[in-house]
Parts: C-alpha cells; structure tokens; sequence
C-alpha cells in the first residue's frame, strides 16, 4: 500500500525558486535574530542555535527559519513573536514561547501580515497568551504538527486562538494538537480549507466555521471542550470521521448552515455538568438550530443528554443511518410539523426500540416516534420535569404505544433499523491519513500550491 503524505509544498517551492545564489547559514553565537534575518539572502535557509533569541522580529524577505532542539523564541509577554511580512516563508521546529496577549493589537506567536502567501508553519511548540498562529487576508499556507497551548488561567473567551484564520483560502491544517485556547481553529469568510488529523483538548470549540464555504475535516479528535464542531452560517462543508468525546454543550453544530455533509463522526458522552435550568441547557451530540438542506448520516451520537437538538427551522435535512445510543432523550424538537428523518427508506437505529421485521431486510415495518406528546409537555413546562419518570408517565407513554397515536409535530423514522450498523470507520479513521477519500481536498490543495509556485 502506498502511503499517502501530507508533504509541506512550500518547503519544495524553496527548490523550484530561480535564486541561484541562496545559502543554508548555520548560526553560532547570541547575535539579535532580527540582525540574523537582515542579512540573510532571499531564499535562505538560517539555522538557528540552541540559544534563546529575544522576540518581536519581523520576517520580510522569502526565507526559511529553522532550529533545534533547544531553539527558543522569547517575545518577552509583547507584541507578536515572529511576524511574516513576505511570501514563500517557512518556519519549523522552534520553540516560540511569551508573546502578548492583546487580541486587538493581533498579538501572536506567528503574525502573518496581510496578503502574504506560501507559507508554512511546521513542527513548531508554541506557548503563550494571545494567537497562537494568526492570518488574514491570505492564500496557500500550511500549519502542520505544531503543538499549540495558550494559558489555562485565564478565562477561555479571553484567550486567543489556537490558529485564526480569516478571509485566508486554501489552508491546510493537519496533525496539531492545541489545547487551553479559545478555539483550537477558528476560520472566517475563507474558502477551500482542509483541517485534519488535529487534537483539541480544554477549550471552547474544536474547529469553529463562520461564513465560509466548501471546507472539509477529518480524523480530527475533541476532547474536555465545550463543543466540538461548530458550523455557523457556512456552505458545502464536509465533516467526516471526526470524534467528540465528552463535550459540555454539542458535539456538532450546525447554526444556519446548509449544503454541508455531517457522516461518520462519532459523539460521545456530551454532558452538562452546571446546566441553567432543569431542561434546554442539556448537553447535546447534534444541534441543528436553522439550518437547511444538509445531510447528516453513518454518524454515532451516544451516551448524551440529547441525540439531536432540533429548532427554529430545521426541518429542511436528510437524517439516515445514524446510531442513536442510550441518550436520555434520543431526540429534541421544537416545531410544529411531522418530520421524516429517513432518506430512500433508510432510517436510523434506536437503541431501546422493539419493532418488528417480518420481511428479515433489517429494517422495522413499525415507525418509531423516538419523542412524543409527554416529551412535547415537559419542553413546553420544564418545571413538571421531575414526573418525567413517575408511573403515572409511564402507563401514558405505554398507552400511546399501543394504540398508535399519531402525532400532530415531532420527529418521526418510518424506517427505523432494527440492529446498529457494524461499523468501525465511524469516528477517527486513521487509514484515512494513507488513504484519503477520493474528493478530499488535500490533493487538489497540494497541486494547486505546485503550480502557482512553479509559474
């Protein structure tokens, strides 16, 4: 089997260069960086010592930065660390620790001015208050194996990002792990983004979408977040075997979002621990809230307070072939029509559903209603939810079941599964890094960055 590499592009568009005369500088005493860089050639490669060198240095010329094993970037708790003022930049394994913690003032461990392109950020510890990496108005760059954490005593909306990136098209983002952030990702109004192999732990949210269109993720594992994956007023994104594993609030939102793909994830374990009030603050694997014309399926949502929170418009998704697993509730909805969450007579599986298939095809001739009228009731009146177990409630819900009682509004599976679907791709997939899906963006990124470097 052929192994399929997420190679740094950029780093082979230093080979492609027509600069002749550029030289790989070896650097051997305490000399200010900035004074390193100022000499340097374009095109470049400046190898640092085992040094700690001051911060707050400003890259302007297409040059490659790397260190060594004690290599360490102090920006001393000001400004940003590194800024990239120039395209076709590279900068790899170093230590880049104390920058400063103004949001507005940008500060980040990596600054990338706007318009620059062809960089890449790679194999780097980045430690500090502000952004970790932070670019805007850009193309073509690539953060890979970083290892990105921001500071645990502050308040988590007070920190930065673990990688900002806004108005920026074509990134590649793979195999980062960042924790104690805001957001380990957060990307706006950009296009064309590939986020994958990444692990997010003690922060806000995972990867958090806004305003940006055709974006795929995978392999990606959220840990002790708030909320895994949040898609929010996005287009054709394609989230795929990704895991949640004990979120506070959702694993998956999808906030006025449409067009996008949701399948072979795997939520786990998304509990509120301090809800606001006995119901509507519960923790959720799945909340769609106005959202349209999505498909959601091959996806595991268990363990949870909720399956799939469903309101204020909602109604317009295709919902097959998911797993349902021991939630409290499997199913929200705050509507008032009936909705069908089967596609081409493939519904969803139920844990806790008895049915019954004559026909041996695996599929119920019984539709399920996996919320009803009482549901609806203690929705409406959250204060009566301490009956929600009484025997009084269950003879009702008993009663309901045998006499078949339509609903008037909810969620309803006409053909439900009668037997979870085995299978061991949902969820991170790590065969995925040696063999993506076919439509994935990694191929089409990498090629695209060859050819504009090789014009």
């Amino acid at each position: 089997m052929k192994k399929f590499v997420l190679h740094s592009w950029l780093m082979m568009g230093v080979a492609l260069t027509p600069f002749a005369f550029a030289e790989q500088i070896y650097t051997h005493d305490g000399t200010q960086l900035q004074y390193l860089i100022d000499q340097a050639k374009p095109r470049d490669t400046l190898v640092l010592d085992n040094l700690v060198y001051q911060g707050n240095v400003v890259i302007n010329k297409p040059l490659t930065l790397i260190g060594q094993t004690d290599t360490v970037i102090d920006a001393q708790g000001i400004g940003s660390a590194i800024t990239v003022a120039s395209s076709h930049v590279n900068i790899k394994q170093l230590s880049i620790v104390n920058w400063g913690a103004d949001q507005y003032e940008l500060n980040a461990g990596v600054l990338l001015n706007d318009g620059v392109t062809q960089v890449s950020i790679l194999d780097n510890n980045l430690t500090g208050n502000g952004f970790g990496v932070r670019a805007d108005n850009s193309h073509h760059i690539e953060i890979s194996q970083n290892r990105i954490q921001g500071n645990p005593q502050m308040f988590v909306l007070d920190r930065g990002d673990g990688i900002y990136l806004k108005r920026v098209d074509h990134a590649v983002i793979n195999g980062n792990v960042i924790k104690d952030v805001r957001d380990g990702v957060y990307l706006e109004s950009g296009k064309h983004s590939l986020v994958t192999n990444n692990q997010f732990s003690k922060q806000q949210y995972g990867i958090h979408y806004m305003y940006t269109e055709d974006d795929e993720a995978f392999n990606n594992a959220a840990t002790k977040v708030d909320g895994g994956y949040a898609l929010m007023n996005a287009k054709r994104i394609n989230l795929h075997h990704n895991q949640v594993i004990g979120a506070a609030t959702f694993g998956v939102l999808l906030n006025m979002t449409n067009d996008s793909d949701v399948h072979a994830n795997q939520v786990n374990n998304i509990v509120n621990a301090t809800p606001k009030m006995p119901t509507g603050d519960e923790g959720k694997s799945m909340f769609i809230y106005g959202a349209r014309d999505n498909r959601v399926y091959d996806n595991e949502f268990a363990n949870s307070e909720i399956g799939i929170y469903m309101a204020m418009g909602g109604e317009g998704n295709q919902i097959y072939r998911n797993q349902f697993i021991n939630n409290q509730a499997q199913v929200k909805y705050v509507g008032d029509t009936i909705v069908e969450w089967s596609h081409k007579e493939q519904g969803n599986y139920w844990s806790g559903f008895i049915g019954w298939d004559q026909s041996g095809d695996g599929i119920s001739e019984q539709a399920y209603q996996p919320s009803d009228h009482l549901d609806r009731l203690y929705w409406l009146y959250p204060e009566a939810h301490f009956l929600l177990k009484s025997p009084v409630a269950s003879l009702l819900r008993w009663t309901q079941q045998q006499f078949q009682i339509m609903p008037e509004a909810g969620v309803m599976d006409s053909y439900p599964m009668m037997s979870p679907i085995a299978n061991s791709n949902i969820g991170y997939a790590a065969e995925l890094a040696d063999n993506p899906p076919a439509n994935s963006n990694i191929v089409s990124t990498t090629q695209s960055s060859e050819q504009s470097l090789s014009k």
